[in-house]
């Protein structure tokens, strides 16, 4: 497949979104609501729950599962207390000695005036920051789309893992062609120019692996990918929260390095 169809398959409507994810891999949730500073963010989910034995805080970007949720979600957007509500639940998670895991499937932060008078930018910001530096394990998984900041603001992890027809990218394809060559019909050429695919973030090192999709059999997807990240948290366990951090920001810090 092209970029350009992996986008397109990204962007499916019938594609799980993160709270079928979140029900299927967590037992005893309990969803937590609010940045306690303004409001609730549908298009943000979060809580805790269990990974089989593990406490773990999740954190999933909700897109919606028909048109009244889409409208809720504003199609998976998140507004600047979205952003806040996601960092308050990993502060909550560093305290608790918690892993947090992250389901990122977002075409980018919501643009619109009241999220810019309410800080987008800044919401943001502070995610990249203190997720550098926070003491307990991240893991991160594009289960979608990744679009710009809106993705990165839950995706500074130890690890980062996309599904196999999932994008990460800075620009949609359609904004790229549209600034370069003032016509989106051109968006399958800045696709490819652009290097979204998962195959192409695993190669550059943005993404430690790529997992199969098997959406007939989800309940079976769903099993191995938690039997991943249960090795993953395991492998962690010990791991001092210092290290995690260091380990987090040299992780990032090469990233983008080359050498003739």
């Amino acid at each position: 497949m092209r970029a350009y169809e992996r986008l397109q398959a990204a962007r499916d409507a019938e594609r799980p979104t993160a709270r079928a994810y979140i029900e299927r891999l967590f037992s005893e949730r309990t969803e937590l609501h609010g940045d306690r500073k303004y409001a609730d963010d549908p298009a943000v989910i979060g809580g805790i729950g269990l990974l089989g034995e593990i406490p773990v805080t999740f954190i999933g970007i909700e897109r919606g599962r028909n048109l009244e949720e889409r409208i809720q979600c504003r199609f998976g957007c998140p507004m600047p207390e979205g952003y806040r509500k996601a960092l308050r639940l990993m502060k909550q998670a560093e305290k608790f000695s918690r892993p947090v895991i992250c389901f990122v499937d977002t075409s980018g932060a919501f643009c619109g005036e009241d999220a810019e008078e309410r800080g987008q930018g800044q919401a943001i910001a502070d995610n990249l920051m203190q997720m550098m530096a926070l003491k307990t394990p991240i893991i991160t998984i594009v289960i979608g789309e990744g679009g710009s900041g809106g993705a990165l603001g839950l995706s500074v992890a130890n690890r980062v893992y996309m599904l196999e027809n999932a994008v990460f990218s800075v620009i949609s394809p359609e904004g790229c062609a549209s600034i370069l060559w003032e016509d989106a019909k051109l968006a399958a050429d800045a696709a490819e120019c652009l290097h979204i695919t998962a195959e192409d973030m695993t190669e550059f090192g943005v993404a430690e692996d790529m997992i199969s999709e098997d959406f007939v059999h989800f309940s079976r997807m769903c099993e191995s990918l938690k039997e991943r990240l249960v090795l993953d948290l395991k492998g962690y366990s010990r791991t001092p929260g210092e290290k995690l951090a260091e380990e987090r920001y040299q992780r990032f810090r090469k990233l983008g390095r080359w050498a003739e």
